[in-house]
């Protein structure tokens, strides 16, 4: 069982022992956590007091007010913000106002909470900074040679967004389809744009899994008689909405009606999705996307071509980085998780001992280029 230190800072006596009396004995778990948080309280009453605690003790959570005799909260916000201590601030004050949120929140506060409160708001509020704080500080072991705790944290990361967007994306559908009967015609655009952004926070999810899989060892391949040229196709349909909309052509093209490998279902079509639609989005429009499978030499080559905005060298030499996007004045409205083309390239070389190869140039396009060796094939 793990404790956090919870500094209480108010000034009232019985808001500070109502705090104590429903935390002592309150724990967080979640299904995640390998253990229980309990939390070991500290109460003070001025803003001048909870630095000094601060400062001469570990102090993981601040429940702060704002009116303070003396230093008002806001001010030790921003103190504890400027010297950058490793803890969570929680606003809990009567004096709620939009411009003290705005405040409150600009200076690092993790969340605003007006009295009065119930001891189950409390308690929620208690469950969401403390998952919060874990996954901060998850956030600094994240490097290279921390891979356990870094795609741990993936997976919680992953976890934690799939509710709220499916909720937020239902309540957004709800309005937009008039079921409440409310007139939102004044707020279609921004409708579309947030349903929009939620689709593409979903695709960071899948992609975070994805990857999550595949560096942990624990994803179970089930290798079958794969039709690549198949898989093509559907991925070519899969991806017809966003071509139609920008008027781009997909073509493909094979060496035969059929070509078989020996390989995982669901990676072959991770591989080609990855490469058409990025195709698709990184293309002009009116373009063209080319998608080629071939068998020779040893080999089986795919490879796409598109007639789009193509790549500068700076942009290839960092392509296949773990949440990299390239980022320019052509690319700003393109949505896209980062992870794509590195866990294509994760796939193709790890799992099957191939290749993925690029070329581009800058305003004509760009040529993704795969090669799976034909010992695997059937």
């Amino acid at each position: 069982m793990a404790t956090l230190n919870v500094l209480i800072v108010d000034d009232e006596v019985g808001i500070r022992s109502g705090i104590t009396r429903v935390l002592s004995n309150f724990a967080v778990d979640f299904p995640f956590l390998e253990e229980e948080f309990t939390f070991n309280l500290t109460e003070c009453e001025s803003g001048e007091e909870a630095i000094r605690i601060i400062e001469s003790q570990p102090v993981d959570i601040v429940l702060l007010d704002n009116k303070l005799p003396g230093m008002d909260g806001i001010d030790v916000l921003e103190h504890i913000n400027k010297k950058k201590y490793d803890c969570c601030v929680m606003m809990i004050t009567s004096y709620a106002s939009l411009d003290l949120a705005v405040q409150a929140t600009q200076n690092g506060a993790y969340n605003f909470v007006p009295k009065p409160f119930t001891p189950a708001e409390l308690k929620t509020s208690m469950e969401n900074i403390t998952k919060h704080l874990y996954l901060k500080r998850m956030t600094k072991n994240l490097t290279d040679d921390g891979k356990e705790s870094r795609f741990r944290f993936l997976s919680i990361l992953s976890h934690e967004l799939k509710s709220p967007i499916n909720a937020i994306e239902g309540y957004l559908i709800t309005m937009q389809e008039r079921q409440a009967g409310n007139n939102l015609d004044d707020y279609e655009v921004m409708l579309n744009r947030c349903i929009e952004r939620i689709k593409g926070m979903r695709t960071l999810i899948m992609d975070l899994l994805d990857l999550t899989r595949l560096e942990s060892g624990k994803k179970v391949r089930e290798n079958t008689k794969v039709d690549l040229v198949e898989i093509a196709r559907i991925t070519k349909d899969t991806v017809s909405p966003l071509a139609i909309q920008k008027n781009v052509s997909v073509h493909i093209d094979s060496d035969a009606d059929q070509i078989f490998l020996s390989a995982d279902t669901e990676e072959i079509k991770i591989i080609f999705n990855n490469l058409i639609s990025n195709a698709v989005k990184y293309n002009i429009d009116g373009g063209d996307v080319y998608c080629k499978i071939a068998q020779n030499n040893g080999l089986i080559k795919i490879t796409v071509k598109d007639t789009g905005i193509g790549m500068t060298a700076e942009d290839l030499s960092k392509l296949f980085g773990d949440f990299v996007r390239i980022k320019n004045e052509k690319t700003r409205a393109i949505t896209g998780s980062g992870l794509g083309l590195s866990i294509t390239k994760k796939i193709v070389e790890e799992s099957y001992g191939g290749a993925i190869h690029v070329t581009s140039v800058p305003d004509q396009g760009s040529t993704f280029t795969v090669e799976l060796p034909v010992k695997a094939s059937i």
